[in-house]
């Protein structure tokens, strides 16, 4: 079965204290991220690691604080989750070169991942019947992209030990929501095995 990893905005402004808008206890996500991403790429299966990549005044920081802004250390994944061989696909449109990238590092403005006009055209490159859905934060940006990778009609994962969260209750809700509409929870160990 053809599968695709998402790995969802695991930047630093996200995943550590000093980060500009850091989920609590993110950190601790690092060595399961890292994992999953080195288990994808010995198998042959993509990683598009969705990011961040905001101008200095950006709409959407109307709604959120300032974060992950273009050349900015916070907008930055940490070393551990990036994988030798990486393409970048901004989000404006733009032909797609992915020749021999293990990595997809694909931009977005916004916190819908589909938002990138790029996207339904990688989907259509890859022809997955499965994706594996990990980062943060679940009731925003993993949620976005495990509703909209579940919309396509392919079978989706959500690994439940490798996302974080805001808020534990809104967290909850957006599971039972993902469960509820065909998706499936794992884990790292499911996945990768001992």
């Amino acid at each position: 079965m053809k599968t695709v990893f998402f790995d969802i905005d695991t930047q630093i402004d996200f995943l550590f204290p000093a980060g500009a808008l850091y989920v609590p206890g993110a950190e601790k996500l690092l060595p399961a991220i890292a994992r999953l991403n080195r288990y994808a790429a010995g198998h042959g299966i993509p990683v598009v690691s969705t990011t961040c990549a905001h101008a200095e005044d950006d709409p959407e920081f109307r709604h959120w604080p300032p974060h992950c802004v273009v050349g900015t250390a916070g907008q930055a994944k940490p070393a551990a989750t990036l994988l030798e061989r990486r393409a970048v696909i901004p989000s404006r449109p733009q032909r797609l070169d992915l020749a021999g990238a293990q990595q997809i590092l694909l931009e977005k403005q916004e916190l819908d991942l589909f938002t990138n006009p790029n996207l339904p055209r990688l989907l259509e490159e890859f022809g997955a019947e499965e994706y594996c859905v990990y980062g943060v934060v679940t009731e925003y940006c993993v949620r976005c992209a495990a509703m909209g990778l579940l919309d396509t009609g392919a079978s989706v994962r959500l690994v439940s030990d490798a996302v974080r969260s805001l808020k534990p209750g809104d967290s909850e809700r957006t599971l039972r929501e993902f469960v509820s509409r065909g998706g499936v929870l794992t884990t790292v160990e499911e996945i990768c095995g001992g």
